[in-house]
């Protein structure tokens, strides 16, 4: 195209590409001036509804004659090319200005100002933009603004070229209607101007998430973090005005363009008339308790000082107004040595506890200090020095202690209770502890320890309603196919029998009750009673992450990808470093066959933690459905040798060397997989993955038939597990769905 003559146009070079053209730089042989043209690809000016968009857009753009739109000169056809010839404008798109870095506010309002006023003429008109972006504003040298690209402009009395129910726009400044795909009108406008507005002053959207989806469920159901927190110095009454345009009713918006314009010029006069005050901001207070150091003589003991460490974020957590961060993102810091102060600063949060334990015989001593990240003070530190059967005491007056500290500098209440002893038994809770310390390892071995911790708490305390949560915890991880440790039918009963003990002992525990929904789902198929029970979970305590996690794999195993995104994304807003929450984001992707961005996802998951052995075993499935076998070779054995030679990790390395083409070097793994049969556990499902590798169909169908005698979790994802894609032809794989339950 480049050189090229179209019609009186000569093509000097391409400056732009999106949904709805391209974009030249041209000069007008006749008129002797600089354009800009875009053209309609020609596969698409084929398509009645593109074509007509293009032409609506032309028309919107034409009528309107203002110096803050970019002027249309003419609409053309020449051959098979269709093309709308545009004012040129020498600048950068705003976006690009808002990359390089936060804006000054009053430069934010004067840029703001000028898109709304250019809106305001549009609306006039009888004209919605309905994809304002930051990428759609362009900023000249001399410092105006003109807003592009009417791409999917709608035009009040024209015809209805999308479908209500069809969602267009760019998914970060859409309105939720929008998101919805119901019909808008100008308000759609003016919730993405709050957005542009938004972006300018905190150099970040305001509705944020790895993939599309995720976007338009924060922009649903969510609030944007405060911009007088994000950043210092922007006036309070800037805030309320960006709230208002970005209220989720339309009706609770700006019902006008004007009324945005009229409180804007207000601000931006008084801005420049008088030195601001910008009251003190009013951050809700944040810490993290970052894990106690074990100072003991006896190594062991490690377990009682992460086990404090814990007690202290699920007391401080009950505060009201105070921001907890999570155990999982604080004990990603466990034994570096990085500056206190650039912790806080990654964990976004004002304050750090640290402290450590010394437990020798029926004594402990417990020291910990609050430190404030600004300028790196300690606000308060103490000592402790108290027998074991005070352990409760020290929690409590610890987590009073940071509170009343708090209080001084953020005037917070703390007058209740914050610890709650489920138990009175030192001997029982030290227990519990061991089994928890255990449980977080999350290796098979760790996983059978942190059974007989729990039951012995349990045996010496049968009413210890955590000690069963924590043995139905492991019991339950026990049983999935991913780790392959037990048979399920010897587990999954017990995870269920000790979560419904823990709920008649205290039935509002959302541990408890995700337990029950998860053996519902994952073990006796009752599928619309697991959608029953995880909602269950959720109401009782929406902030617990592992009832969104678990719901998420469901839904996605039920073909419910965009409802598993939205739940795994909340898990992973809850539990941010968390490596198990981190790589079922990409298992949702997988499942849904968005290898590349599962991919994508379990790379970045991997960043958290090189030597997570799941994720490499998902990133090699992943690699296998995209026909990627020596990477996936390569990912599956970093998970066996992760995972200890877990059976599952070496199951699928045959099945992918099978396919490789290698079938002699798997069927040696498989023999081998076979004499472990006969010691112990092998899952059937693993096996049948590796006959299908190999692919002998008819000893996939045996194995899988075994898989459903054993209620293997994996069963529950036959509908969407891609690696299954060469059985679905056959007969008796419609007749496995059946008996699972997935079809009728």
């Amino acid at each position: 195209m480049i050189g090229k003559t179209i019609s009186h146009y000569q093509i000097i070079e391409k400056i732009g590409e999106g949904g709805m053209g391209i974009v030249y730089k041209a000069k007008d042989t006749t008129l002797e001036r600089t354009v800009a043209i875009k053209f309609l690809p020609r596969q698409t000016a084929t398509q009645a509804e593109e074509r007509q968009r293009f032409y609506i857009e032309a028309k919107a753009a034409a009528a309107l004659n203002h110096p803050n739109i970019a002027t249309t000169h003419a609409i053309e056809e020449v051959e098979d090319d269709v093309f709308i010839v545009m004012e040129y404008i020498e600048g950068q798109e705003l976006k690009q200005k808002i990359d390089a870095g936060p804006l000054p506010v009053e430069d934010a309002i004067h840029i703001i100002l000028q898109i709304a006023n250019g809106l305001q003429e549009a609306h006039k008109k009888g004209i919605v933009h309905r994809d304002i972006k930051s990428a759609n504003i362009m900023l000249t040298g001399s410092g105006q603004i003109k807003i592009m690209d009417f791409g999917l402009a709608k035009v009040r009395g024209g015809a209805q070229v999308t479908q209500i129910g069809t969602t267009l726009g760019t998914a970060a400044y859409m309105s939720p209607e929008q998101a919805r795909g119901e019909d808008v009108d100008h308000r759609t406008d003016i919730w993405s101007l709050g957005v542009v507005l938004y972006e300018t002053i905190a150099g970040q959207l305001p509705f944020k998430g790895h993939y599309e989806q995720a976007v338009l469920y924060s922009i649903l159901n969510e609030d944007p973090e405060s911009i007088t927190c994000l950043r210092r110095g922007v006036p309070t009454e800037l805030e309320a005005i960006m709230n208002k345009a970005l209220a989720k009713s339309p009706n609770e918006r700006y019902q006008q363009v004007d009324g945005m314009l009229i409180d804007l010029n207000v601000l931006g006069k008084e801005l420049e008339t008088k030195s601001r005050q910008v009251p003190k901001e009013k951050c809700p207070p944040s810490v993290a308790v970052l894990p106690f150091v074990n100072v003991s003589p006896e190594k062991e003991n490690e377990y009682f000082s992460d086990g404090m460490t814990e007690e202290i974020i699920d007391a401080l957590t009950k505060v009201e107004g105070l921001r907890v961060v999570s155990r999982t993102s604080v004990f990603a810091f466990k034994g570096k040595d990085q500056d206190i102060r650039k912790i806080g600063e990654q964990l976004n949060v004002s304050h750090v506890v640290e402290g450590s334990v010394r437990k020798a015989g029926n004594r402990v001593r417990i020291t910990a200090q609050l430190i404030n990240i600004a300028d790196g003070y300690h606000l308060w530190s103490e000592r402790f020095d108290r027998e074991m059967e005070d352990v409760f005491t020290i929690q409590e007056e610890i987590a009073h202690m940071i509170v009343n500290a708090l209080k001084i500098k953020l005037v917070h209440k703390a007058e209740t209770p914050l610890v709650e002893r489920s138990t009175e038994n030192i001997k029982a809770y030290n227990l519990f502890l061991k089994g928890r310390y255990c449980w977080n390892k999350r290796t098979e071995a760790a996983l059978k320890q942190c059974v007989n911790y729990f039951e012995q708490a349990i045996e010496i305390d049968p009413d210890y309603m955590l000690a069963y949560c924590g043995l139905a915890d492991a019991y339950a991880l026990l049983g999935i196919a991913e780790y392959g440790a037990l048979p399920p039918m010897e587990v999954m009963p017990k995870a269920k029998a000790a979560a419904v003990k823990a709920l008649e002992i205290d039935n509002t525990l959302a541990e408890a009750q995700t337990t029950v929904a998860h053996v519902k789902a994952f073990f006796d198929w009752d599928f619309t009673g697991a959608d029953k029970e995880f909602n269950r979970a959720i109401e009782l305590n929406p902030n617990y992450p592992f009832s969104h996690h678990w719901y998420a794999l469901y839904l996605s195993a039920m073909e419910r990808h965009d409802e598993a995104i939205a739940e795994e994304k909340r898990a992973q807003e809850l539990e941010p470093l968390s490596l198990i929450i981190n790589k079922n984001v990409g298992t949702i992707f997988y499942y849904a066959r968005k290898y590349e961005q599962a991919i994508e996802q379990y790379k970045k998951a991997l960043e958290l933690d090189p030597d997570f052995a799941r994720t490499h075993f998902f990133l090699g499935l992943a690699y296998i459905s995209n026909s990627m076998f020596e990477e996936a070779i390569a990912e599956i054995k970093k998970a066996i040798t992760f995972s200890g030679e877990n059976t599952v990790m070496l199951a699928l390395l045959a099945s992918a060397i099978a396919m490789s083409g290698k079938k002699d070097e798997a069927t040696k793994i498989l023999k081998d997989l076979k004499k472990r049969l006969k010691r112990g556990y092998v899952p059937s499902f693993n096996l049948a993955i590796l006959y299908m590798g190999l692919d002998e169909k008819a000893s996939a169908f045996e194995w899988l038939e075994k898989a459903y005698q054993e209620r293997s979790s994996w069963l529950v994802s036959l509908k969407v597990e891609p690696i299954l894609d060469g059985l679905r032809s056959d007969p008796r794989f419609t007749a496995l769905l059946k008996k699972v339950g997935l079809e009728k």
